[in-house]
């Protein structure tokens, strides 16, 4: 069952045009992206976490989320500043910490939650189909936006199925351990998963084909944009100007 828990909500962003989101999204994480100014960095996260309070979604859950790109992140502060070259400012042994190391990997440590974080506020506050609509009003190919939906879709599928597999195998006494034993259950699962995947895409297939699927998906939502759809994506494009400004140097803080 798809989950979509910050879809409904009074926020403003609830509110806001699908396509004036998903344009904001895609302009503002490539300049963040972009970015190696940490003033400017900074200024991106504090706006992402301005988003955030006006979106009113749940710190709780919200954290999960951010906890998984973050456990990335920490193997990242283990490794990087110890083989960055620059400025030695401790050492144990022939390991080094470095200056460039340590601003380097905060920098990723900062660009990555400020993406993060507007990508959850701007695209989980509208549903699929809603993204959907608004991919197709921007003219994005067609084949691209089907292979979205339904990877999104039928992940949860196989998500449940990967489970109903695995407790068949703890039903049968199978332990984890490292040994080839292990290995060759878990090659035997993801085998299993990938062939009941490709029989279960098969079996969608020809119920489309059943009920008049002919290759292309009829959008019926119009979208029109009202004033607050552009007050905020004219706050949103001075918001990305100043931090080009910022990053580009045109203007010191």
């Amino acid at each position: 069952m798809i989950n979509e828990k910050y879809a409904d909500g009074p926020s403003l962003l609830h509110s806001l045009d699908p396509r004036l989101k998903l344009i904001i999204t895609v302009l503002s994480a490539f300049t963040i992206a972009m970015g190696n100014n940490m003033v400017m960095l900074c200024q991106a996260l504090v706006l992402a976490v301005i988003l955030l309070i006006m979106a009113k979604l749940k710190f709780s859950s919200l954290l999960k989320r951010l906890l998984v790109i973050n456990t990335f992140i920490i193997f990242i502060w283990i490794f990087i500043p110890f083989t960055y070259p620059g400025e030695v400012i401790f050492q144990i042994g022939s390991l080094s910490l470095s200056r460039e190391g340590i601003g380097f990997a905060l920098r990723i440590t900062i660009r990555s939650n400020a993406i993060m974080l507007l990508v959850i506020t701007l695209l989980s506050t509208s549903s699929i189909s809603a993204l959907i609509h608004a991919m197709k009003y921007l003219y994005i190919p067609a084949k691209l936006i089907y292979l979205f939906f339904f990877v999104y879709r039928y992940l949860h599928v196989i998500k449940d199925e990967f489970k109903r597999l695995h407790n068949s195998m703890l039903i049968r006494a199978f332990k984890a351990k490292t040994n080839f034993h292990t290995y060759r259950s878990y090659a035997y699962l993801i085998a299993v998963l990938l062939i009941r995947s490709y029989d279960r895409s098969k079996q969608v297939y020809e119920a489309m084909l059943c009920r008049g699927f002919k290759g292309k998906f009829y959008m019926i939502d119009n979208f029109s944009m009202n004033r607050k759809d552009f007050i905020f994506s004219a706050a949103s494009l001075i918001s990305i100007i100043w931090l080009i400004a910022l990053e580009r140097g045109w203007v010191i803080i």
